[in-house]
């Protein structure tokens, strides 16, 4: 379909202070960033960000450690792989195509980085909309039999000593296939896809910078996600929240209400398919994230101002 993207995306590779990121770019109009999840890359996006394309600039990256972008050393706090570093590369991107001010799109490990960088530099986005998770805060305070078994992989992948390396190495093809069967709930994911996802997972350095950025989430993330909520930091921007109506986020929070405990103006449903909604459900995802981006800002008409500094 649209693997590998239209040749209206040009690529970029982008130096984030040292950091290369794999970067594409289509479109014309206010920017939107939208980021991936585990173990996909920027492709997660192909049948969606086209279609966002038409009336929005669209800005797709790998994130640090996925893809075709760097994998840089970590370090025994993994501070190089928590969500405030990630975040900090998408900024970063961002300034660097000319955007001060834009909207960010993430879904799984891309939503965490996109609440990082919200409430990092809370002046720089615009709009967030967050796909089939719920804060990383909330998951781990309220941890549960249910979620250990559902997302084991949260726990696996954080072990130490390098034994997730070692056992998804042995073949990281087995991995991710499996990972996302399990996962998802709608119609079959694209080939070409799946095949970019295994051949960027291939390269151990790939998987090692996976494991730390599951081995951040459960200690450095936490400890500023408890400092924002012990400051009173909260997301003040307009929220999008989406989930898989037969996914395990839908059907074990009540995923509004538990946004609305960490931003202001939240509104969201779910989304017929499981967790991979960009590649499950395209159309509703691409239909319900292109009106939410398109909202104008209190007090503003219809397309202006746009969110755009370049």
């Amino acid at each position: 379909m649209s693997i590998p993207l239209p040749a209206s995306f040009a690529h970029h590779v982008i130096d984030a202070d040292g950091v290369r990121v794999n970067t594409y770019v289509s479109g014309d109009g206010p920017p939107v960033l939208l980021l991936h999840g585990y173990p996909q890359t920027h492709l997660i996006w192909h049948r969606v960000a086209p279609v966002l394309a038409r009336e929005h600039t669209v800005v797709l990256t790998d994130l640090r450690g996925y893809g075709d972008s760097d994998k840089p050393p970590s370090a025994p706090d993994h501070a190089p792989y928590s969500k405030r570093a990630m975040a900090h590369d998408q900024l970063l991107v961002m300034r660097s195509l000319g955007f001060g001010r834009f909207a960010v799109a993430g879904h799984d490990r891309g939503g965490r980085v996109g609440h990082r960088l919200t409430l990092d530099e809370p002046g720089a986005v615009t709009r967030l909309a967050v796909l089939d998770i719920v804060p990383t805060r909330h998951a781990f305070r309220h941890a549960d039999a249910a979620f250990a078994l559902g997302y084991y992989h949260w726990f696996f992948l954080a072990a130490g000593d390098g034994v997730p390396e070692r056992m998804i190495g042995a073949d990281p093809g087995y991995w991710v296939r499996s990972h996302m069967k399990v996962q998802h709930g709608g119609p079959s994911f694209d080939p070409a896809a799946q095949d970019e996802y295994v051949r960027c997972f291939s390269d151990p350095a790939a998987v090692h910078a996976s494991c730390e950025d599951y081995r951040a989430a459960a200690s450095i993330d936490l400890r500023h996600d408890d400092a924002d909520a012990d400051a009173g930091r909260r997301v003040t921007c307009p929220v999008l929240a989406l989930w898989g109506e037969r996914g395990f986020v839908g059907r074990n929070y009540d995923v509004l209400d538990v946004w609305r405990g960490y931003a202001d103006d939240v509104r969201g449903r779910a989304v017929p398919g499981g967790h991979y909604l960009p590649e499950e459900a395209p159309e509703t995802t691409a239909e319900l994230l292109g009106s939410f981006l398109s909202e104008s800002p209190a007090g503003s008409p219809p397309g202006g101002p746009a969110a755009t500094t370049r």
